[in-house]
């Protein structure tokens, strides 16, 4: 792939310019770190990669265009999608800055005896005050009254080098006036000052201006490495915000189809409801109808009778055609008119029910972004305390300890805090209290009590849920509220918003909210915050457990 690219013209007049007149990139590391590992010269409108590494912007495109797939040139991390290359704007200036001061350093000097073609000058000469080519230079190197004169990197300001006063060259350094003087000086103005070579205050000066080099070097450095470390994390905010759009969309989706499964169901109910009453309805007027036609033969049997002048056949009518004829009680005949509407809040219900299981996932899913590891703090542990090897199990012994009462540790009460304290920001995490009969969680501020008897309150510090009596669920606020959870959890995750002032608690397996605390003002380090309570025989023997977060739970 390298051979390839160096095929390209811009690959090219590079190679090229490296062969024939090396650029003078002995601004030593600082060269390499401009440098792009693919073409081997200065950055051209550098991009980073994901993986913090830079690269001209034609180069990097090259090597991905006739690949099969995109890693960094450098250390061959592969990544799934084509990132979308941008140029580091602050790299670019640095390297406009380092290339203007290389041009600088390199302005071409000219031979002065050349007539025609004038030559690139080797050397300047302080005593003929004037620049040579290579061939013009040769009886400076040759001629012995020559090899005297003093030779020099080649310059145009010639005069600068030479005392104004005594026409002789500028060799010596007055360190009290801090001036450039001639031999002649010493003998007048600075003949009782303290003078040096030339050469030996410039190699002072240049050993004074490595450190500052060193320190702006480094300053350079940390900007750059600032900058890759901003772009990764405009990545992974990007990701993460891609993943949560995605999220959301899932959210709404899964919604509109409930919506739709719901108002499906109640069409259909609706429907039904509708059949039946239609085919009840049917039933009726049948019935109805069967009566009225017997009705209407009664009524033309008592017509006949009443216009009839047999008296025999009056005297033998049977005597049910006296009285009125057995007919069912039509008026109390009710119509249930309030079926859709009953359906309708039922179906409703389902939908708010859904709503508020789908909002509970996506809410807690987004805490879980803000993941942190969590570890326990041994020099906080009550001495009861027993804690594992990876500092994430605490549990209570019947043993009480030799630890020394350090002003971090908890002297009368089962409590230890998390080792990570944090001052800024979101962040989260999951314990697992399976088994327990009892148990306090939450974060507590780093100034808390720790000696003699502690009320967990907001008041004191204490931002917490726990578990009384194997079913008595608490918020630990001012005062204390009880909870009432559909199911026992098994796994709690704790969610801090800093800034917002916002603690809350979520069971994990089922995905509802257990309690927030809101509104809260924190101005120093929160930390986690456990009691696993006393081992009670046994009965709560069971550890607190730190879990990793699992974002597909």
């Amino acid at each position: 792939m390298a051979e390839s690219l160096l095929t390209s013209p811009k690959h090219k007049r590079r190679r090229r310019h490296s062969m024939e007149e090396p650029p003078n990139l002995s601004s030593g590391s600082m060269a390499e770190e401009l440098q792009c590992s693919v073409c081997l010269d200065v950055f051209t409108d550098p991009v980073s990669t994901p993986c913090g590494h830079n690269f001209c912007k034609s180069c990097l495109n090259q090597c991905w265009n006739n690949s099969q797939e995109c890693k960094c040139p450098f250390c061959n991390e592969t990544f799934s999608k084509r990132p979308d290359l941008k140029i580091n704007t602050a790299l670019r200036q640095v390297v406009q800055l380092f290339q203007e001061k290389l041009t600088l350093s390199k302005t071409e000097v000219l031979c002065d005896i050349c007539d025609e073609r004038k030559l690139k000058a080797l050397k300047s000469c302080l005593v003929c005050q004037t620049s040579y080519c290579e061939t013009h230079l040769e009886p400076h190197q040759r001629v012995l009254s020559f090899r005297k004169h003093k030779l020099m990197d080649p310059v145009k300001n010639m005069k600068d080098y030479i005392c104004q006063k005594h026409e002789r060259p500028l060799e010596l350094f007055c360190r009290d006036d801090q001036t450039r003087v001639c031999v002649f000086c010493t003998d007048g103005d600075h003949k009782t000052h303290n003078t040096v070579p030339l050469e030996e205050e410039s190699e002072e000066k240049k050993a004074q201006l490595m450190k500052p080099q060193k320190d702006v070097q480094q300053m350079i450095q940390d900007r750059i490495r600032k900058i890759q470390d901003i772009n990764h994390s405009a990545e992974l905010r990007k990701k993460s915000t891609e993943r949560e759009k995605a999220a959301s969309v899932e959210l709404f989706s899964d919604l509109m189809r409930s919506i739709e499964r719901c108002q499906a169901e109640l069409l259909e109910m609706m429907e039904e409801k509708q059949k039946a009453a239609e085919k009840q309805d049917e039933k009726l007027i049948q019935e109805l109808q069967q009566e009225i036609t017997e009705l209407k033969m009664r009524n033309t049997e008592l017509d006949h009778l009443l216009h009839t002048e047999d008296h025999l056949q009056l005297l033998q009518i049977d005597p049910s055609l006296c009285s009125p004829p057995h007919t069912r009680n039509w008026p109390e005949i009710s119509m249930n008119t309030d079926v859709s509407v009953v359906t309708l809040r039922r179906a409703l219900t389902q939908l708010h029910e859904t709503l508020d299981e789908k909002l509970s996932q996506y809410v807690l899913w987004r805490m879980q972004q803000h993941a942190v590891v969590v570890t326990l703090d041994p020099d906080t542990a009550y001495p009861n305390l027993i804690l594992s090897d990876d500092r994430k199990q605490v549990r209570h012994g019947d043993i009480n300890h030799d630890f020394p009462d350090n002003p971090e540790r908890f002297d009368n009460g089962a409590c230890v805090l998390g080792k990570e304290g944090l001052s800024s920001g979101r962040f989260y995490f999951e314990v697992q209290v399976m088994g327990k009969t009892g148990w306090i969680l939450g974060v507590a501020r780093e100034s808390i009590n720790r000696k003699g008897k502690i009320t967990v309150s907001p008041q004191n510090g204490y931002w917490t849920v726990g578990l009384w009596n194997g079913n008595e669920y608490w918020a630990c606020a001012d005062p204390c509220i009880q909870l009432s959870l559909r199911v026992k959890p098994q796994k709690v995750g704790v969610f801090v918003d800093y800034e917002e002032g916002l603690v809350s608690f979520y069971d994990v397996e089922s995905k509802s909210h257990i309690y927030s605390f809101t509104g809260q003002s924190f101005i120093e380090k929160l930390y986690p915050f456990f009691s696993p309570f006393p081992n009670d025989r046994g009965k709560n023997s069971a550890p607190m457990i730190i879990s990793p977060v699992n974002y597909n739970e």
